[in-house]
This record gives C-alpha cells, structure tokens and sequence, in this order.
C-alpha cells in the first residue's frame, strides 16, 4: 500500500518551515511521497494578501525541483470552506490503496479534540505531529510525534517582511520571493 503525507495550510506564502517539516515527515514515517495541499478557505483562519491560486502557484514552486513532494490540488479546486474530513473521505475514496498520513504542527496536536468529525477522521487517516517547543502534545487519538529542527518561522511575519519591503531570503526559496515581488503580493514592491 502507497503511503502519503499530506500537508495541509494556507501557505500564504510557503516557507522553508513547511518544507522542512514534510522532509521530516517524509523520512521519519518512510512515506513515499508527501502532497502539499493549500486549502481553499480554512476553517480557523483568514486568507489575505494573495488569491487561491496564487497560493497554489507559490506551493509549486516552492517544491520544485524535490522529487517526493507533490501538490494536492482538491481543495483549492473544490472551493469554500476547506475541513480536513471532507477532503480526506474524498481522498480516501479516490485512492482505496493508499493510506493516508496527515502532518500537522505540536501546535495543532491539543486542539485535535474540536476539529470537525475528529473521531470519523482518525480511522480514515493517521496523524503526524512535528514537535513544537512550548506545546503540548497530550491527546486522546493517536499521533505519531516526530522531532524536527525548529525555525521561529511564520507566514504573517514573511508578509509583514514582504510588506516594509524587507528580503525573504533564505526564509522562502528563492523562486518564491521572485514571484512575490513580481505579483507584488502583501504590499511588497518588485525588485529593481
């Protein structure tokens, strides 16, 4: 049976920190690929700054160039609000041979328990957790924890960066900040 990671999030934009903890994921669970999937609308957070399909574009080059990570293109193309046991009972049904790893961050872990349909969910999928400092990881359904070098990363800081016009490098892959410049997305201005 294929194994496959799924990474799911706004990537608004996609940083180094996503893809570290997908390698992470992908090494320590021995999955054969892992898919980054943007969601459409999430269901905890407000998506500003850039499109779905820019978000989408980002993520794809992002990881280009790594063979074992891929993009799930299901939420965006399915529109609204996006709820992980909705796409993965689809995913599910569309690939009866592949099991399915679900990658989330320490700092989703305890909130597992408000998460919609969360005891349908995990007998569709498995959990992966990469470890977060200052977390808790204690949670009634099962989560295999993986450790995973930490970077005090985020998307609204990278926006915030990109916004006062301040580099990204070495934060996003490179592809990445050109497209960020040249779309002029989160108020950043294109390079000379």
């Amino acid at each position: 049976m294929k194994k496959v990671g799924i990474l799911g999030g706004t990537f608004n934009p996609p940083h180094l920190g996503h893809l570290i903890m997908a390698n992470e994921a992908y090494y320590s669970a021995k999955l054969d690929e892992v898919r980054f999937m943007p969601n459409f609308i999430a269901p905890h957070k407000e998506v500003a700054g850039a499109s779905a399909r820019q978000r989408l574009m980002m993520t794809q080059l992002a990881i280009a160039g790594h063979p074992h990570f891929g993009v799930e293109e299901f939420e965006i193309n399915s529109g609204g609000v996006s709820y992980s046991f909705d796409t993965l009972t689809k995913l599910t049904e569309k690939e009866p041979d592949t099991e399915f790893y679900f990658i989330i961050g320490g700092d989703m872990v305890e909130g597992l328990p408000s998460w919609h349909r969360i005891d349908e969910l995990v007998k569709l999928i498995r959990f992966i957790g990469v470890k977060r400092p200052g977390y808790n990881t204690e949670t009634p359904y099962p989560v295999m924890m993986i450790d995973a070098p930490e970077l005090l990363l985020s998307s609204t800081m990278l926006r915030e960066r990109a916004a006062a016009d301040r580099p990204l490098t070495f934060l996003v892959p490179e592809k990445v900040e050109v497209f960020i410049r040249k779309e002029r997305l989160y108020g950043s201005q294109p390079n000379a």
